[in-house]
C-alpha cells in the first residue's frame, strides 16, 4: 500500500488571511493565473492580493484562462511569468485555474523547453505552487495532476509531470456565488472522482480512508447539490472538503473510464466536464463486484445504480451525438493503461452499455 500526499491543505473560514504569512515564504512575486470574472466577483482574488500586499510580496495576474484550458494558454502564462520574473505561481478558481497555474509552474522553471515538455517523461522540477479552490469539483488542489485541452488532438490529455500544491487554501465562502448548475456539475464531478477511485485496481486501505469519508460527505451534502435546501457558509465549506477528499482520492489510484470517455464529449460537443462525467458514471458503476458496489451506494445513500443515474441526469441532463460516443469508446477501448484500472473486463457490449446515455 502506499499513499502521497505532499501538499499542506488549510480547510477554514478566512484561510488565505490567517496563513498569509505562510502563502508570502513562497516567492517575492506572484504569477496569479485565474479566469475572468469569477474570482473577482466571489472575493477570491481580493483576498489573495491583500495577503500577498501585507507581506510586500508583488504580484501579476494572468485572468485569460478559459474552460478546459488549453496548451496555448498554458505557454501565454508562461510568457507572462517569465517577463514579470515570477518565481511563485497561485491559480485561484475551479479546476481550470489550478490545472492551468500547474502547467505554467512547471514551464517557467524550465523556460527553455518548449511546449512539448509538458508531455515528457523525464524528470522536472516546478515554481512553488498554490492552489485557492472556488468549486466543489475537480479536487485539483490535492492533485499532482494537469489536464490541459490539445486542439491538435481534438480532446484533453493530462500532462506527464506531477505538480502538487505547496499548500491549498480552502474557504467556503467562495462557493457561495458559484451559480446552481455549476454547483450541481462540479459535485457530480467529485462523486465521479470518489466512485472511481472506489473501484480502481489500485484502490487499497489507504486510498479508501478518504474515499468513504468522502462519500459520507457528499450524502450529507446532497440536499444543498438538489437545491432542496438553501447553500449556506458550513454547507459550503463541506462540499469544499469533498472535493478535496476526491481529490487526495484519485491522487492515489488515478481517474478511470468515465473520464476517459468524457474528454471527447466535452471537446467535440461542448458538454460541461462534470455532468459528460456523470453520464457514464452509474453504469460504470453496475458491473463492479455486489459487495463493493453496495458498500460505495450505502455511504452515498442511493438504493442502486439505476437510481444514481436518475439522480445525476435530473441535476445534469445532456445529449450527445452517437457517433461522437462510439468514437469515445473505440479510444478508451484501445487504452490498456487506462483498462487495467477498471476492476472488471470491459467487453464491446459492457462499453455499449455504459455509453447508452
Amino acid at each position: 500500500m502506499k499513499f502521497y500526499m505532499p501538499t499542506k491543505i488549510f480547510s477554514e473560514k478566512n484561510c488565505i488571511a490567517r496563513h498569509s504569512e505562510e502563502l508570502a515564504t513562497l516567492g517575492s512575486h506572484a504569477l496569479i493565473i485565474t479566469g475572468k470574472n469569477s474570482s473577482r466577483l466571489n472575493g477570491s482574488l481580493d483576498d489573495v492580493i491583500n495577503a500577498l500586499n501585507k507581506h510586500s510580496v508583488t504580484y501579476t495576474i494572468f485572468d485569460r484562462t478559459e474552460e478546459n484550458p488549453s496548451v496555448e494558454t498554458v505557454m501565454a502564462a508562461r510568457d507572462t511569468g517569465i517577463q514579470c520574473g515570477a518565481d511563485l505561481v497561485i491559480g485561484i478558481g475551479g479546476g481550470s485555474p489550478i490545472d492551468a497555474a500547474k502547467a505554467a509552474a512547471l514551464m517557467i522553471k524550465n523556460s527553455d523547453k518548449p511546449w512539448g515538455f509538458l508531455y515528457e517523461t523525464s524528470p522536472a522540477e516546478a515554481l512553488p505552487m498554490v492552489a485557492v479552490p472556488t468549486t466543489c469539483g475537480t479536487g485539483s488542489e490535492a492533485t499532482g495532476v494537469s489536464v490541459l485541452t490539445r486542439h491538435d488532438m481534438r480532446t484533453k490529455l493530462s500532462v506527464k509531470h506531477k505538480v502538487f500544491p505547496e499548500i491549498a487554501l480552502i474557504d467556503g465562502r467562495y462557493l457561495l456565488s458559484a451559480p446552481t448548475d455549476i454547483l450541481a456539475n462540479t459535485a457530480i464531478d467529485a462523486l465521479s472522482h470518489l466512485i472511481e477511485s472506489a473501484v480502481s485496481t489500485l484502490a487499497d486501505t489507504y486510498s479508501d480512508m478518504t474515499v468513504f469519508p468522502g462519500l459520507e460527505l457528499w450524502a450529507k451534502c446532497r440536499p444543498f447539490i438538489e437545491g432542496t435546501r438553501q447553500l449556506d457558509e458550513d454547507a459550503a465549506q463541506s462540499l469544499m472538503d469533498t472535493a478535496a477528499l476526491a481529490g487526495m482520492s484519485i491522487a492515489q489510484t488515478g481517474t478511470a473510464i468515465p473520464h476517459s470517455l468524457s474528454y471527447m464529449l466535452t471537446y467535440e460537443a461542448g458538454v460541461p466536464h462534470g455532468a459528460a462525467v456523470g453520464a457514464f458514471l452509474a453504469k460504470y458503476l453496475k458491473y463492479v463486484d455486489s459487495d463493493r458496489q453496495k458498500a460505495i451506494l450505502n455511504a452515498v445513500g442511493f438504493t442502486d445504480t439505476a437510481e444514481l443515474g436518475r439522480f445525476i441526469s435530473s441535476l445534469a441532463p445532456i445529449s450527445a451525438d452517437r457517433k461522437i460516443l462510439e468514437r469515445s469508446a473505440a479510444s478508451v477501448l484501445a487504452n490498456k493503461a487506462k483498462l487495467s484500472l477498471c476492476p472488471y473486463p470491459v467487453t464491446e457490449s459492457i462499453m455499449t452499455d455504459i455509453i447508452d446515455i
